[in-house]
């Protein structure tokens, strides 16, 4: 029997890296106000820990779509793995071009281009698909602000989150 509902659990756990980075920081302004001696002055970098894990949280929260779309994603030293029910595929961080989210597929998909294989695209709300952030964030140059405000903007049209610098930028899909 569980003390919370599965509606609050699955919010708490959305929320979890910013949820400890409060109590981080509440742990350091604890320390800061109400401490003397050495305790004080561990307080400040605690509470620039704890700061730091709140807005780190905010992001990888926001990532987080918390949807039940089809597949599974596998992230292993920078090779991506989507296997799903009726697609899937393998990309390498280092052989993408261009990274996009299309909001007018159901359910949005992420769409990775390679070079010289086709797109693999991949549900934004697939098992395993929070863990796209960090490989996104390891792409050189790429705005993760920006791709968080695009997951949730809507839409129909893809949107190009990131292209290579020495590439030229990927054509829209017209239809």
């Amino acid at each position: 029997m569980s003390l919370l509902r599965s509606e609050a659990k699955a919010a708490l756990w959305r929320w979890r890296e910013a949820i400890i980075g409060l109590a981080v920081a509440a742990l350091g302004l604890h320390w800061v106000v109400n401490l003397w001696g050495i305790l004080n002055w561990m307080g400040y970098p605690v509470l620039l820990i704890g700061i730091a894990l709140v807005v780190m949280g905010l992001q990888r929260g926001r990532f987080r779509t918390g949807g039940e779309a089809p597949g599974v994603v596998q992230i292993d030293e920078g090779r991506i793995s989507y296997f799903g029910p009726l697609s899937g595929g393998i990309a390498d961080l280092s052989d993408l071009s261009a990274l996009a989210i299309d909001p007018g597929s159901r359910p949005p998909h992420w769409v990775l281009t390679r070079r010289g294989e086709p797109d693999l695209h991949i549900p934004l709300g697939a098992s395993g698909a929070d863990a796209l952030f960090d490989a996104f964030a390891a792409l050189p140059g790429i705005r993760t602000e920006h791709m968080l405000r695009q997951m949730q903007a809507g839409g129909t049209d893809r949107i190009v989150i990131w292209h290579r610098a020495d590439m030229p930028r990927p054509p829209v899909r017209l239809h």
